[in-house]
């Protein structure tokens, strides 16, 4: 067989193809988790959950009949608990371990510094990125849906498999069926937020409530599998649009309902074609321990280890709670 001859340079290649970037894919958000907690001291990487079999409940009426809710990883504001706001660094003491239901009038207040979002990137300023519940609102009154929930649903980012399925899981279809939802829209943020959302979409669908993802962690969701999802490839901490930008957040809904609306079968992904940047660079930055000077991983993993006590504060101080409340 004769030799093929490729007198082109890859670069020049790239540039006379139009080819994209090498590293302008999705983000592998769990290999980048694995070998950052690894630096950081970790020698067992995290399971992340994982199914071979997707169930998947089809819109029991027309979308525009349908009543609607918002499942968000956010979570209440609590000013007790430190900095929560635009900017803020990571925050577990305003983490929260129980499913809760706020009223959407007036609109709650709502944050995300309890989770790890892309904060080199972003700063969840604009909490239309994160959390559509004005577009939801905007749908139900131009008639793309029948209505929304009268509340917003939280689900807490539980890194234990168990604890999710078994008790957050169940309240959440709990709290849904309460409220004579007909489907919902789950919006995802960190990491971990991406498989507690995927799990939790899963049985909801499983006990006959339709379901669409909206997030930015492909590998995550896909790997857990879900029976639709909307990938955004922004920034983790944008799911459900650009920061400051109406149009974005318009349109990303508009797709994340098309998909909820046309989708024939589980796995049923779509992604957006909305680009965060022309440049791609900032998709090299998060958890990327190639990236991280030696002095850094050892501030980081002070740092990681201290809000992991506060985090385990919190989870005791939120079950004694639930105690007392029973």
């Amino acid at each position: 067989m004769g030799k093929i001859a490729n007198d082109t340079l890859p670069d020049t290649l790239d540039q006379d193809m139009g080819f994209a970037l090498p590293h302008d894919t999705s983000v592998p958000y769990m290999y980048r988790t694995r070998t950052y907690y690894q630096a950081l001291g970790y020698e067992r990487p995290y399971r992340w959950a994982q199914y071979a079999d997707v169930p998947f409940t089809a819109l029991p009426k027309p979308l525009s009949a349908s009543r609607i809710a918002l499942i968000t990883t956010a979570a209440p504001y609590q000013p007790d608990k430190g900095d929560q706001g635009p900017g803020a660094p990571y925050n577990s003491a305003a983490k929260f371990y129980r499913v809760y239901a706020v009223p959407v009038e007036p609109e709650p207040d709502l944050r995300i510094s309890h989770v790890g979002i892309d904060r080199a990137h972003t700063t969840a300023e604009d909490k239309g990125t994160w959390l559509p519940l004005r577009q939801l609102q905007r749908a139900a009154s131009e008639g793309r849906v029948g209505d929304m929930a009268p509340s917003v649903f939280g689900a807490p980012t539980n890194r234990s498999h168990r604890v999710t399925i078994n008790q957050d899981c169940p309240e959440m279809a709990e709290r849904l069926r309460a409220a004579e939802v007909d489907a919902a829209v789950l919006v995802a943020n960190c990491p971990v937020c991406h498989q507690s959302i995927s799990l939790v979409a899963r049985h909801l669908e499983a006990n006959g409530i339709p379901t669409v993802v909206m997030g930015c962690a492909k590998d995550i969701v896909e790997y857990c599998g879900v029976p639709r999802f909307l990938f955004s490839d922004f920034p983790l901490g944008n799911a459900a649009g650009r920061p400051n930008d109406i149009e974005s957040q318009t349109m990303t809904l508009a797709f994340a309902l098309d998909l909820l609306e046309s989708a024939t079968g589980p796995r049923s992904t779509h992604q957006s074609p909305l680009r965060w940047s022309d440049n791609p660079d900032w998709k090299l930055d998060y958890s990327n321990v190639e990236r991280i000077a030696p002095e850094e991983i050892e501030g980081r993993r002070a740092e990681f280890l201290r809000q992991k006590d506060i985090a385990h504060g919190r989870r005791a101080e939120d079950g004694v709670a639930a105690t007392q409340r029973a």
